[in-house]
């Protein structure tokens, strides 16, 4: 049996996620930057700033006590790199310990991995988790989902619902594939993030920054 990931079919973006310039459908979103969420009762938002640079890396929101981790990347005009990603992902896992199947989801091929981690009383444990991704227009976004909707499809539906409206905004600088398209605290103006200063970007699933929370 082949260890060769099955090839991503081009996303489906109709019902989105969504660029900035498409018709978006009309509704309240969160202005992050690089992304607008859409606002949904009860979500925790959690945004991730590196230590050095102060520079957010991440968004997270929970609900119903899982969470949908989302960042978004510059990529080529020409093609995706959602296919070369999901490989990566899988070899790092499994690295690390952990195990990875490739498989068909809601939003294209899609990873479920089991990732290592530290119990209390210092064994190694696995938690779930499932890697996302959709490739758009000159970018690409990812998610990963955490707890119970991880594993459970009633339990994901709200998360993928978040994910599937949620805008990219890609600004007109020429980037390098890969470039994390920089995000800004909620009510931030424009260029209060040094995008200059922005980390390389990492698939690393284990590894989490400071955190800013905010309920709604």
């Amino acid at each position: 049996m082949s260890d060769v990931p099955a090839p991503a079919l081009p996303a489906d973006r109709s019902r989105g996620p969504w660029d900035a310039t498409e018709d978006v459908p009309p509704g309240p979103r969160i202005d992050l930057g690089a992304l607008r969420l859409p606002g949904v009762q009860g979500m925790e938002l959690r945004m991730e700033i590196d230590k050095k640079s102060d520079v957010v890396t991440a968004v997270g929101v929970t609900l119903d006590g899982s969470t949908l981790q989302m960042q978004a990347f510059a990529a080529p005009r020409s093609e995706g790199i959602w296919d070369e990603i999901r490989e990566e992902i899988g070899e790092s896992v499994r690295k690390q310990g952990g195990a990875v199947d490739d498989v068909p989801g809601p939003f294209g091929r899609e990873l479920l991995a089991r990732l290592p981690v530290r119990t209390p009383e210092g064994r190694t444990g696995h938690r779930p988790a499932r890697f996302i991704g959709v490739d758009g227009p000159r970018w690409f976004l990812r998610g990963v989902v955490t707890g119970r909707a991880a594993v459970d499809e009633d339990a994901a539906k709200r998360l993928e619902d978040v994910f599937r409206r949620t805008v990219v905004v890609r600004d007109g600088q020429a980037r390098p594939p890969r470039d994390l398209l920089a995000l800004r605290l909620p009510g931030q103006e424009d260029g209060a993030v040094p995008k200059a200063a922005a980390p390389a970007p990492t698939f690393d699933p284990l590894t989490r920054g400071p955190e800013i929370t905010e309920i709604r």
